[in-house]
């Protein structure tokens, strides 16, 4: 048996309000989240979302791990697309090899029983 073990997260945001002081500019919101700033821009990695409840909904990866982020709050085509509203929490993890990347996603997806990762379940839901 192979033993796997998910690093710590290099950062979790919630949804959250912003209270602009005076004189500060008010970040535009995207569903609720207002930190996507404080995701690297240029680093590899996976994440995972959660809901209000801590319930795993979806993992993911990718190479410049921002970006893709926020294409699952934008695009038409993700999987999320009918879900983003129960999305409340993003744990963010900096992971710059490709293959580590692949296997955390799988491991995380199996293990922790994500709730719209399909194409790579090997579970029954």
């Amino acid at each position: 048996m192979i033993k796997i073990e998910l690093p710590k997260p290099a950062l979790t945001i919630t949804q959250r309000e912003q209270k602009p002081a005076e004189g500060e500019l008010e970040i535009p919101t995207i569903f609720g989240f207002i930190d996507f700033h404080q995701i690297p821009r240029d680093k590899g990695g996976f994440f995972m979302f959660f809901n209000k409840n801590d319930e795993l909904l979806f993992v993911g990866k990718a190479r410049k791990i921002r970006q893709r982020i926020k294409k699952h709050f934008e695009d038409n085509v993700s999987p999320m697309i009918k879900h983003r509203d129960e999305v409340y929490k993003i744990s963010v993890f900096i992971v710059e090899e490709a293959m580590d990347r692949e296997i955390y996603e799988t491991y995380a997806i199996n293990t922790l029983k994500s709730k719209y990762n399909i194409e790579k379940a090997f579970y029954k839901q």
